[in-house]
C-alpha cells in the first residue's frame, strides 16, 4: 500500500460558475508539512475546500489516506480562515475546543472524562487554559486562532488542514503555531497550510504546492522553491525577488537548480 496522505488527480473546480482550478494533480506523502502558496485569486482556499468536500468539483479524483473522503472523515481536522467564523456565537473557549471530539462520539452521546481531558490538554498546548471559560467573542484575533488550533488538536486527527492560520496573529503566536505543526509532523501526521509569506516558506515547510489556477510545481521544498517556479507562480516582481535573493544569501535557499 502506497503511503500517500493526499492524492489529487485531474482536479477541476469552479466558484460561482468561474473556473478556478484547472487540471490539478499532485501527491503528498504521509508525514508532510506542506504549504499551499500562490497569488491572490490563485485558488488556494478553493483547493483546500475541494479536498475537504466543502466545494463541489467539476472533475477529478481526490483520495485521502488512499481512500475516499467519507471513509476517513473522522481523521481530518480543519482550521478555517478566521474571517469565515461567527465569533458572536455564545460559546465558551472550552466548548469550542471540546467540539473537536464530537466526530468520535456516537449519536447523542455526551462527552466523556477523556474527551474533556483531551480538550484541556489541547488548550494547554496553545497556551489558553486561563481563558477556558471566556466567550470566544471576548478574545483577540490571535487568541481566537489559538482556540481553533486547539480544537483541531483535540480531534487527534491524521490530516490537518489550515487556511491562512497566521493571518492577524503576532510573531510570537506564529512561531508557537509553527512549533506545534512541526511537532505534529514529527508524529507522522500530515499538515497542509495555506500560506502567503515566501520568506518563511523554506523554514516552515518540508513540501510546497505552488498554484496559480493551475499547478506550477509540487514536491519537496528544496526542489520546488526555485526562482523559475516562483516567477511562474507570482510573476516577475522586482521587490519580491530582491527579498528572495536576500533570503538565499542568508539561508542558501532557493537553490540555483530549477525544478
Amino acid at each position: 500500500m502506497q503511503n500517500h496522505a493526499i492524492s489529487v488527480n485531474g482536479l477541476y473546480a469552479s466558484y460561482e460558475n468561474n473556473r478556478v482550478l484547472t487540471n490539478i494533480s499532485f501527491i503528498l506523502e504521509k508525514g508532510s508539512l506542506a504549504g499551499i502558496m500562490g497569488p491572490n485569486g490563485a485558488g488556494k482556499s478553493t483547493l483546500l475546500k475541494a479536498i475537504l468536500g466543502l466545494l463541489s468539483t467539476d472533475e477529478g479524483e481526490i483520495l485521502l489516506l488512499n481512500k475516499k473522503l467519507e471513509a476517513v472523515r473522522k481523521q481530518i481536522s480543519y482550521v478555517p480562515q478566521r474571517s469565515s467564523v461567527d465569533w458572536d456565537f455564545p460559546i465558551s473557549v472550552f466548548e469550542v475546543v471540546l467540539m473537536g471530539r464530537y466526530v468520535h462520539l456516537g449519536w447523542l452521546k455526551r462527552s466523556s472524562k477523556t474527551d474533556k481531558e483531551l480538550a484541556m490538554k489541547a488548550l494547554e498546548q496553545v497556551g489558553m487554559t486561563a481563558f477556558k471559560d471566556r466567550q470566544i467573542a471576548e478574545l483577540s484575533g490571535g487568541q481566537q486562532q489559538r482556540v481553533f488550533l486547539a480544537r483541531a488538536l483535540a480531534q487527534e486527527a491524521e490530516l490537518y488542514f489550515l487556511d491562512e492560520p497566521f493571518v492577524g496573529v503576532d510573531a510570537a503566536t506564529e512561531q508557537d503555531f509553527v512549533a506545534i505543526l512541526k511537532d505534529l509532523q514529527n508524529q507522522n501526521k500530515t499538515v497542509v497550510v495555506v500560506h502567503h509569506d515566501l520568506q518563511t516558506a523554506p523554514e516552515y515547510f518540508t513540501h510546497l504546492v505552488l498554484l496559480n489556477n493551475r499547478l506550477i510545481a509540487a514536491g519537496e521544498t528544496e526542489s520546488v522553491f526555485t526562482k523559475t517556479n516562483l516567477e511562474a507562480t507570482f510573476g516577475k516582481r522586482t521587490a519580491l525577488f530582491e527579498q528572495i535573493e536576500h533570503l538565499k544569501q542568508q539561508t542558501g535557499f532557493p537553490p540555483d537548480k530549477t525544478a
